[in-house]
């Protein structure tokens, strides 16, 4: 933390780059990060590599209007800074940076991350990157927050911890911190969790009527899996196929559960969440991924059938 802090405080040019498919997390770490810098006189670009425009559920968050697109970004900078991504192909076409830039700084709280910047401030402890910021922020006496940085550090930390119901101590005393910087935490828990599109329920009638329990899977723990196809989002944003985990997951009968999310001809995100003793990031690194103990993922080709029977197998 202390190297990151001292790269920070000489940086006169920055890019910020947010993971690919981005979620509130690197969206209100990058954001909170380049509000803080620009206070400091720092040139900063925040950017995101995929989709090619910001998920409107995004748009409240202060900051998010200017986002840049990966085109614009300045091609030379002296300071780049990759925030929740778990490796370099998460942040794609700006993954470049990492090699170009005079200093690149990782700051991350996936278990995963093996550290790919020349300086890497990674937690797995930590419930959110936005807590590693909020950590960074405090060595510069940037406390308490101005409003807008602890409205996208909140943004981050709700929504990675589940409104706060997997998550330790430190997350809570943040909130409460971030709460009295002045920040309506019942609007931002509202609309990134509570606010969908009416055609959700029609999306979630035909993915969750499909949906399979496997009681013998996991050595008789239960898998619970769903399947997203590019046709049940007709018309819906694509982060809507991000919120099904979290209804799947809930399975009684199941520790723990798989939604498989179809992006391409044969070309699936798959999104693994488990209960209390199955180690998903360990199942997803077999196939390429990553993530936490409890909340994992990675990409797969091939039949539909044939993922899930690998996914089962590795499972055991």
């Amino acid at each position: 933390m202390h190297e990151v802090t001292a790269l920070l405080a000489r940086a006169r040019d920055a890019v910020i780059a947010c993971h690919i498919h981005p979620d509130a997390d690197t969206l209100g770490s990058g954001l909170a990060l380049a509000a803080f810098l620009r206070s400091r006189g720092t040139r900063v670009s925040v950017s995101f590599a995929e989709p090619s425009a910001l998920p409107e559920v995004f748009a409240t968050l202060p900051g998010s209007g200017d986002i840049m697109r990966p085109s614009d970004v300045p091609a030379a900078v002296d300071t780049f800074i990759s925030v929740d991504a778990a490796s370099s192909d998460r942040l794609g076409e700006l993954a470049g940076y990492v090699g170009t830039a005079a200093h690149s700084i990782v700051i991350d709280h996936h278990r995963s991350n093996a550290g790919f910047g020349d300086v890497n401030y990674i937690d797995a402890t930590a419930d959110s990157t936005t807590v590693l910021v909020a950590r960074i922020l405090r060595q510069f006496g940037e406390a308490p927050f101005p409003r807008d940085i602890a409205h996208c550090l909140y943004a981050g930390l709700v929504t990675d911890t589940g409104s706060f119901r997997w998550c330790g101590p430190e997350a809570h005393v943040l909130a409460a911190e971030l709460i009295g910087c002045g920040i309506d935490a019942v609007a931002i828990s509202r609309d990134l969790l509570d606010t969908h599109p009416f055609g959700r329920l029609g999306m979630l009638s035909t993915v969750l009527g499909g949906a399979r329990l496997l009681p013998e899977v996991a050595g008789g723990q239960g898998l619970v899996l769903a399947t997203v196809h590019e046709a049940d989002l007709l018309g819906l944003p694509e982060d809507e196929r991000e919120t099904v985990i979290d209804i799947v997951r809930g399975t009684a009968e199941a520790e723990v559960a798989a939604v498989l999310k179809e992006t391409g001809p044969a070309r699936w995100a798959v999104s693994l969440r488990s209960k209390q003793c199955v180690d998903v990031a360990r199942v997803a690194a077999a196939f390429g991924g990553g993530g936490h103990a409890r909340s994992a993922g990675f990409n797969a080709t091939g039949d539909q059938e044939a993922v899930i029977a690998d996914l089962v197998r590795e499972l055991g």
